[in-house]
Order: C-alpha cells, then structure tokens, then sequence
C-alpha cells in the first residue's frame, strides 16, 4: 500500500513540525489577545505590566507562528505537491480535522487566557517581582518590607499614569533587565532622586495623600543615647505644626494652593543654593541664594551603643562575612573587656549581638555597595541636611528676605535632650512610650 494516500487531509499542508509549532503559537496570541484587550478596553485591568502581554509577548507569539508555518510548509513542498495530486485526497475530511484541531486549540488556550496569563500580570506587579524576581534590589526590597508602605505595590508609586507614564516604565525596565542580565548595574544602585527618574509626588503620592488637607498638630518624640558607658539617654519632645490648606505650619507652607516650589542641587539633592518660591495665587515670587553662592538602655550594656555603630560601619566583603563576623566581634567585645557582665548576662549579649545583624541586613549590602549611610535620610533634619538645606537662614533675596530657620515655625519643642521629660508625664504617655521601646 502506497503509504502517501494516508495523509488525504489538510494535515498534508502542516504536516512538518515547524508548521504545527507555527499554527499553535498563532492560535494561542489570537485567543489570549482577545481575552486581554476587551479589559484594556473598558478599563477592568489597571496595571502597567499588562502592556508587556499585550503588546509585547503576544505579537511576538503572533508573528514567530506566522513566520513558521511558511517555512514548515516550504519544506514540505514535496510531499504537499504529490499529497494534493493523489485522487484519494478527501476535502471534507480535511475540513472536519482542522474544525477539531482549531476547537482543541481554542479550549486549551481559554484555560491560557483566563488562567496563565492573567497569573502572569498579576505576579508582574507584585512588589516581589519587583524586588527579587527579575532586578538586583534588594537593599530597595528590604527598605519597603521595612517601610509604612509595605502593602502598597512598588507600580503604585513608581510608575506614573498614563501611555507616557507607561511608556517611561517599560524603556526603564528593558534597560534594567540588560543590566540586570549582563550585571552591568551599578553599585550601589543610584536613587530615582540621583537620576530624575523619581515620579512627582502629585501623579502618584498624592493619589492617596491630599496634602491641603488640614492636619492638627502631631506628638513626636525623639530618643537619643549617647556614646558613653551608661548609654545615656535623652529625649525631644516636639509638638508638629502641620497645618494645610490655607493654614501655616509644614504642609500649609509647602503644598498650599497655588504654592510652587523649585530648586537646585547637586546630585543626591543634598546641597540646595537655589530655592524659589512662587504664589501662582497672589503672584508672589521669591528667589533665595545661599551665601556664596554665584536603642535605648534596653538591654543596659555598657557602652553598647558606641559598638553598634562601630559594628554597621565596618566593611565586610559580603552579608555573609557579616553574619559570621559582626555578632562574634560583639561577644568578644563583652567577654573581654565586661567578663563579669558577660558571665551574668550573656544570652542578653547574645540576643544584642543578633538585633545588630537584623539591623545591618536592612540596611546595608556589600555586594551592591550600599553600606551604612549610602542613601541620605532628608526627614527632617535629624541624621542628615534635610530641612536645612534650605531653611539655613542664608537663602536670601534680592530685597534681603531669608527662609527662615525660626524652629518654631514647624513645631514647637516641648522638651530637648532631656533624660526624663517632664512633658511625658504630663501627658501621662511616658510609661506607655517606655514599653513600646524596649519590645
């Protein structure tokens, strides 16, 4: 028997396995993309990472498939030629199989496109996606598991609204992946503020935030140890004036309608010579320069708080030499300087020397070159410049206005570096506040 009359059907055409490859991945773009763009559409799918499915993974699925059946038929010629000659090809037949083979494809990609890919977007916006799958961020995944903003997706914040919004985010990422890839990233990894790519506040912060949204004054309490033996600790205790709206204090200030506020700085935004002011509402604009320009005693260790310091600034070569290192170099410091103490106390040692880890892991990582300090803190103006960067009192007009420096003007200090304020007392807090910091 003539074993070509076998095949009388359409699968002569598509015989060879490049074309099945090719009808297959054309079927499943077809089916998913009309599962997908329908959501676009009518606006039930709001997340940036759905344009790589749709346009980006499906067209190439379209088109890879397109390319390939040609060519699987192309090198089939032969054998399409002579199976089509053959009396006993069967059209109806061949219709029927490519009716069953089109309805087995079209079940198996529903489960694609209501299942697969649907997964895949949403895993895309996950902040874990974002942190540990596809980039090298992990000192930036560890500082938002730490951050009051740890429910709230990183595309939330990071990538802004709109087509050019998304378009800023998808060129962003193509770039990180191939640094990523060929581990051409820099360490340590330079902050949106370094490289203008950070998203202003009112197309994403703001989202949630109302900043002219009156807000009563705020209890802020600072704890500070000092460097010695007993590790001293002071307190500060502000009241915040946060005002908004039309009403002075911070937000009144800064984000009040009408108010626009520009600046320049260097890089990292650390040094500020320029400021300027502008009312859009009264049509007030000022121009500043700067002048020359053109833990508490929880566990009570002795000195404990110096060591720590010590301890977080030292260079290690990976988090691994750190884990190793950093909480023996703690214990030796006990044993043998505080034997006594340490005889008494060591699993208080021991439980000190791991919190110092925890704290080093959130905060610093060798292999990105992001040790202790690498990123500024500009709230406040505690660690780092922050306020006064601007509110030095030497930014000044032309007609001799200066910003002010006026502490007063932002919150009023109800007690400063004092051992035990008196405020807390008052308040009937200080006990409460005192528990809160040993846990």
């Amino acid at each position: 028997m003539n074993s070509t009359i076998k095949w009388p059907s359409w699968f002569v055409l598509t015989r060879h396995w490049l074309s099945l490859v090719g009808v297959a991945l054309v079927t499943t773009a077809v089916i998913s993309w009309l599962f997908v763009l329908p959501l676009r559409i009518r606006g039930h799918v709001d997340n940036p990472y759905v344009g790589i499915v749709i346009f980006l993974i499906l067209p190439a699925l379209f088109f890879t498939g397109l390319v390939l059946i040609p060519i699987g038929i192309y090198a089939r010629k032969r054998q399409i030629r002579k199976g089509l000659e053959e009396p006993a090809f069967d059209r109806q037949a061949a219709l029927r199989r490519l009716a069953w083979f089109f309805g087995l494809t079209t079940v198996v990609n529903v489960l694609i496109g209501t299942q697969f890919t649907y997964r895949a977007v949403k895993h895309m916006e996950t902040p874990q996606f974002c942190g540990q799958s596809c980039h090298s961020m992990n000192p930036e995944f560890a500082a938002y598991s730490n951050s009051p903003h740890a429910k709230v997706e990183c595309v939330d914040c990071h990538v802004a609204p709109g087509a050019s919004g998304w378009i800023a985010s998808k060129t962003s990422g193509i770039r990180q992946l191939v640094e990523t890839v060929l581990k051409t990233y820099p360490r340590p990894i330079r902050s949106a503020l370094e490289t203008n790519r950070l998203v202003p506040a009112r197309q994403t912060c703001e989202n949630c935030h109302w900043p002219q949204k009156f807000g009563s004054v705020k209890l802020r309490v600072f704890t500070h140890y000092a460097e010695d033996e007993q590790n001293t600790r002071t307190q500060t205790v502000l009241l915040m004036i946060v005002g908004g709206s039309k009403f002075a204090g911070i937000h009144g200030k800064h984000f009040a309608p009408g108010i626009s506020i520009r600046l320049a700085a260097d890089s990292k935004r650390q040094t500020i010579p320029w400021v300027e002011y502008r009312n859009t509402t009264t049509g007030k604009v000022e121009v500043f320069v700067s002048e020359g320009v053109a833990p508490d005693s929880i566990k009570a260790l002795p000195i404990y708080e110096m060591q720590c310091v010590e301890l977080l600034t030292a260079t290690y070569q990976s988090s691994e030499e750190a884990a190793d290192k950093l909480p023996s170099t703690l214990v030796s410091f006990y044993q043998q300087g505080y034997p006594d103490l340490y005889a008494k106390r060591s699993q208080d040692i021991q439980h000190a020397a791991q919190a110092v880890l925890a704290i080093y892991k959130r905060n610093v990582f060798p292999d990105l070159k992001v040790t202790w300090g690498t990123y500024p803190n500009n709230l406040g103006h505690t660690e780092f410049p922050g306020c006064f960067r601007c509110h030095d009192g030497s930014h000044v007009t032309r007609a001799g206005d200066s910003i002010t420096q006026d502490c007063n003007v932002c919150h009023e200090p109800l007690a400063m570096d004092e051992a035990s304020p008196e405020i807390l007392r008052t308040l009937g807090v200080e006990e409460r506040i005192s528990k809160l910091q040993k846990k």
